[in-house]
């Protein structure tokens, strides 16, 4: 609660200049939070030692995934927006992708919809899996499939909340023995491989190799890089 003032008598210039900082303050207050809740456009980078796989103008090197029931799918102001469809809406890359010992790292926004934003479907030597980010109504993360369970019924289950509008840093790490996965620098997936069965639900597997995928949800790509391992 705002503390209250008692003024007296030939105060006013003092009135006029307290509510003159009121104004100026409030004002700066509210820039500040349009500020802080501002997308701001990042121009496309190569970080060393990466491969960029998206270079921010086009979809070159990408095909937009015939799910059948994918939303409109457009670059623009260096991201890919997949549009929110009836399902499933992503793109593959239809280049050459290595099956182990290499690192994605891409930045993803829910911009509408409330189900996952990021869908990461991926290699792993000879299987495939799924990194599901904001899944089953927006906390979950996790993979799918492992020995048949889908990623809000597994080990790597996890809860995080996703705000609208809001740029999160995923990353991925495949390695001969264990897939790790980070969201802004936090590790949220560390999960040894040997002995599991890897698989994708069937909703996503047109994402095979490599590809990338909303549900019902309409999202923002932006910053793909990939680094393999020498």
């Amino acid at each position: 609660m705002q503390k209250k003032h008692s003024f007296c008598k030939g105060t006013a210039p003092y009135i006029a200049y307290t509510a003159a900082a009121f104004l100026i303050g409030l004002s700066a207050c509210v820039g500040n939070q349009k500020s802080k809740n501002k997308v701001e456009n990042i121009p496309q980078r190569v970080d060393p030692g990466w491969v960029q796989l998206f270079d921010g103008k086009s979809l070159d090197g990408w095909e937009i995934t015939n799910f059948g029931t994918q939303g409109p799918i457009q670059v623009t102001e260096s991201e890919i927006v997949l549009g929110m469809g009836d399902g499933c809406t992503g793109v593959t890359w239809n280049g050459n992708f290595p099956k182990t010992n290499y690192e994605v790292k891409l930045e993803a926004r829910k911009i509408t919809g409330n189900d996952f934003f990021c869908g990461m479907t991926f290699p792993v030597e000879d299987s495939f899996c799924t990194l599901i980010v904001g899944g089953w109504g927006g906390p979950v993360v996790g993979l799918s499939n492992i020995d048949g369970s889908d990623a809000s019924d597994n080990e790597t289950h996890t809860l995080k909340k996703f705000d609208h509008d809001t740029w999160y840093a995923i990353h991925l790490k495949v390695s001969s023995e264990k897939i790790e996965v980070w969201i802004d620098g936090e590790q949220i997936v560390d999960f040894f491989t040997s002995g599991k069965q890897l698989s994708v639900r069937s909703e996503v597997s047109l994402s095979k190799p490599f590809g990338i995928c909303s549900w019902r949800t309409t999202s923002a790509l932006r910053n793909i890089q990939l680094k393999k391992k020498n």
